[in-house]
């Protein structure tokens, strides 16, 4: 059973972290994740392609026919067909990969790509819309709930952000599930996550209130899988400043016995200009932190939403 400080581990298309597998034999290092992100996170990379034993170098491959079922084919050779060995290795991968919180994949790819993936009619034409890479395709659909992200998004803050959110919150539930799922545990873990949920996706805030609300005496461990899933979904939507501003007057709420009307209206005056765009989020949320190690309130001080991932990350400095 791992530690519960052990890094998260993120499995990641391999050239992402520098390994040299293209088809050119180059690489795609990411230096978010191969220097920024390794002090945080165990990575685990991935080369489908090498892995089925396509060369280094080697011809490239790419998706040919229907967008939803393309096959991957030889662009030189076309005879050359490595859809079903793609398929398979996502499955092998999958059962050996049971303890990822969280995957990185390689955009374009037609193996790892997750969207907008060129597919080609027979004729060289391209097909509108694109599809999804086959070793993507088949990993992805036996982990819904997991957090994927190709690497090109993370170079957005806000997608940075919500990614390692659902990261850190999927591998909290990993270690839930290893103490034991229980009605209580259940309750506890959601009373956790309000504020966090409330910024992201506040309908479904409710919606999971409201499951957990209506527990009765249905059995944690049916009740805990759907849970977890709506969770994931819900912080899959990226919060908003009106939804950040909306957690953030909550929690001030918290103080308004406890502070003094100066201090209330300097925090009112900070959240109006994070929603204005004036300050990003770590400005607020530092001054209620100040202000809640001087006036402890134990409810806050479990709420996720203060702290989702490890300060020195800065990833709320530019949202």
């Amino acid at each position: 059973m791992p530690h519960a400080s052990a890094k998260p581990k993120i499995a990641i298309s391999a050239c992402l972290m520098g390994a040299e597998v293209r088809f050119n034999g180059g690489h795609k290092e990411s230096r978010l994740c191969s220097r920024t992100l390794t002090e945080y996170f165990d990575f685990l990379p991935v080369c489908p392609e090498v892995a089925i034993g396509l060369g280094i170098p080697r011809q490239p491959i790419r998706l040919v026919g229907d967008a939803e079922h393309p096959e991957a084919l030889g662009t030189v050779h076309p005879e050359l067909n490595v859809t079903r060995p793609l398929a398979d290795y996502a499955r092998q991968m999958a059962a050996e990969l049971d303890d990822i919180c969280g995957y990185i994949f390689m955009q374009k790819s037609p193996s790892c790509g997750l969207d907008r993936v060129k597919v080609y009619h027979a004729n060289g034409a391209p097909v509108d819309g694109g599809g999804r890479g086959i070793y993507a395709q088949a990993f992805c659909a036996l982990y819904p709930d997991l957090p994927v992200e190709e690497d090109g998004r993370l170079n957005d803050p806000v997608l940075r952000e919500n990614f390692l959110t659902r990261v850190f919150a999927y591998s909290a539930w990993q270690q839930l599930l290893q103490a034991g799922l229980t009605r209580r545990a259940l309750t506890e873990f959601h009373s956790r996550y309000k504020y966090l949920l409330m910024a992201h996706n506040p309908v479904q805030y409710k919606t999971l209130g409201n499951l957990l609300g209506n527990m009765g005496q249905i059995d944690p461990q049916e009740l805990g899988p759907r849970y977890f899933s709506e969770l994931m979904a819900a912080l899959k939507k990226c919060a908003t400043r009106r939804t950040h501003t909306n957690v953030l007057q909550h929690i001030s709420g918290y103080l308004k016995q406890v502070i003094s009307a100066d201090d209330k209206q300097e925090v009112q005056h900070v959240i109006g200009q994070y929603r204005h765009g004036i300050v990003p989020l770590v400005v607020p949320l530092t001054l209620l932190k100040h202000h809640f190690r001087q006036h402890p309130d134990p409810y806050i001080a479990q709420q996720v939403y203060l702290q989702p991932h490890p300060e020195n990350l800065s990833l709320r400095n530019a949202i």
